[in-house]
């Protein structure tokens, strides 16, 4: 299992960066609308083990879309900012509207409440989640669909990747060889305060070499000592919030992997997990505070 975890691994982490400098940007937007589309069968099999009914194919198909119009319609300016905006806050709208008109000929579905509820957290859980990094990707400077995306873009995502994996990869292990404390074993029984804080050491590390290897230059984003410090500890206890947050799903669920597409890992949402909840905690840390 960790021989497969790590060869796993090795693969994913090879992949931001091939599709991020070399490939065509409209490859991204086909590979992040397949993540989330993926991520979302695995979420609604599972609630749908917890008993709670959804609708999977709306849900899957209004997050490619929520995607799709971010990607195409957001750039540097601030007028395709706010397009972007309208258009994202559109779709949630008639998504919202949709889910609950297509509840309305199900008589004999005794669960209603639970269905509407369950389709729209897998959209704001998933797909919304994720489109943030989208907008690390092409916030910061222009694309063009046929060339590779923006350095920039590309910088900030592998960062943000970098810092939560390796916090991953530091609770893994050291919880693995030294944890005795558990954590929260309602959620994860497995996960200890060692390992929490093997997680912060790795993550922090990540984030200073990462720097230093860019010399504190993201592209157009530059950020201080006291900023990857920072967002080492931040993006660090972001990412195990995220990953708690699946395993509270995956005990509703009464299961302990999403899924099995991923060897070592479990399934797509087992990897993806910490990283939904750092890639907005990372966009707004960026409009906010740095640089």
């Amino acid at each position: 299992m960790l021989k497969k975890r790590i060869v796993s691994g090795i693969l994913l982490g090879s992949a931001v960066p091939l599709l991020g400098f070399f490939l065509p940007s409209v490859c991204i937007w086909i590979v992040l609308v397949a993540v989330s589309t993926i991520a979302m069968f695995e979420f609604y099999r599972m609630v749908n083990m917890a008993g709670v009914p959804a609708f999977r194919m709306v849900g899957a198909g209004v997050g490619g879309l929520i995607i799709t119009v971010t990607f195409f319609s957001l750039g540097p300016e601030v007028e395709r900012v706010n397009v972007a905006y309208h258009w994202e806050s559109m779709i949630l709208f008639v998504a919202t509207a949709a889910i609950l008109i297509r509840q309305f000929p199900q008589k004999h579905n005794k669960k209603p409440l639970s269905t509407v509820a369950g389709t729209l957290l897998g959209i704001l859980y998933i797909p919304f989640l994720l489109n943030f990094a989208t907008k690390l990707l092409l916030e910061w400077d222009s694309t063009q669909l046929l060339k590779p995306v923006s350095v920039t873009g590309v910088l900030l995502v592998f960062y943000m990747v970098t810092v939560v994996k390796a916090s991953d990869i530091g609770a893994f292990f050291v919880g693995k060889f030294l944890g005795r404390h558990k954590l929260f074993p309602r959620l994860s029984p497995k996960k200890t305060w060692e390992g929490l804080f093997g997680g912060l050491f790795l993550g922090v590390a990540g984030s200073l070499i990462y720097w230093k290897i860019v010399d504190g230059n993201f592209g157009v984003v530059t950020m201080t000592l006291k900023d990857v410090l920072f967002l080492g500890v931040f993006l660090s206890l972001v990412g195990m919030v995220g990953d708690l947050a699946e395993s509270l799903i995956k005990r509703a669920a009464n299961v302990k992997d999403s899924g099995d597409s991923i060897g070592g890992f479990g399934g797509l949402l087992d990897v993806l997990d910490s990283l939904l909840f750092a890639a907005p905690a990372f966009y707004f840390y960026l409009r906010f505070f740095a640089e």
